[in-house]
């Protein structure tokens, strides 16, 4: 299910930043904001937390945005870095609900049904499951900040200074975040590489 609005799909030249600043004096133009990033804030908010809880959770962070509007601080002309660093503040209130979603992606990597005439790719499979496996529980024990800045890079293509603006911190803080995040994750990856690698000898 997809939170949509069909009511306020009309064509507005102005810029993010022009229409929350209009939207204080016209309540109905925040329509229009939603209409642009609504997708994009809800499969970011789905990528995290799930089906079952992103369109309540992608609800909540329009909500508080339409409260927050008018503190709303141009840096950008896209709200788009502001409405990820709500949607994340949201997640961080559902954080046992994104956990579970991560442990989901590893247990859908890690179902292995060979066929028979599947055991020649059975080492290759295991191999990539226990990977995916190792790249999950990595997820989950990154510090939140680091967690966010990474996904907000690598699952949204933010650029560095969106990510520092969704987030509040300065770019450099991103760059550190994100850098000792793939430190940390390509060093489980490769523990579990090398360990594999035991188990095959």
């Amino acid at each position: 299910m997809r939170i949509t609005s069909a009511t306020y799909q009309v064509a507005d030249d102005r810029s993010d930043a022009e229409l929350l600043t209009a939207s204080g004096e016209s309540p109905e133009l925040f329509g229009r904001l939603f209409d642009r990033h609504v997708d994009s804030i809800f499969g970011y908010v789905r990528k995290r937390v799930g089906p079952e809880m992103a369109e309540e959770l992608t609800a909540e962070t329009f909500a508080q945005a339409f409260g927050g509007r008018e503190r709303y601080v141009p840096v950008h002309e896209s709200a788009a870095p502001w409405l990820y660093g709500i949607a994340t503040n949201v997640i961080h209130r559902a954080r046992r609900v994104e956990r579970r979603q991560l442990e989901a992606y590893g247990k859908a990597a890690a179902v292995v049904t060979p066929g028979p005439d599947d055991f020649d790719e059975a080492d290759s499979r295991l191999d990539a499951h226990s990977a995916a496996g190792a790249l999950v529980e990595a997820l989950l024990a990154l510090a939140s900040g680091d967690r966010d800045a990474l996904l907000l890079f690598a699952w949204e293509g933010l650029s560095y200074d969106d990510v520092a603006t969704a987030l509040g911190v300065p770019p450099g803080t991103v760059a550190s975040r994100i850098n000792r995040a793939r430190r940390y994750i390509r060093g489980r990856l490769d523990s579990t590489d090398d360990w594999m690698g035991a188990q095959h000898d």
